[in-house]
């Protein structure tokens, strides 16, 4: 039987048009809208904004 996990797993995606993602998970309760992390990009070779995609 499964369970409603209350921590998702997200897709981060380059803002750079890269196409590069980094995968990882958040809290639904604590973080219900988008979230918008700067990380680097190794593609770009630059830190750049990326946006989660669902």
């Amino acid at each position: 039987m499964a369970r409603a996990e209350i921590r998702q797993l997200v897709k981060l995606r380059s803002t750079a048009g890269t196409g590069y993602t980094y995968v990882t998970r958040k809290n639904r309760r604590n973080d219900p809208d988008r979230m918008v992390l700067r990380k680097y990009d190794p593609v770009a070779r630059a830190h750049v904004e990326f946006k989660e995609e669902r």
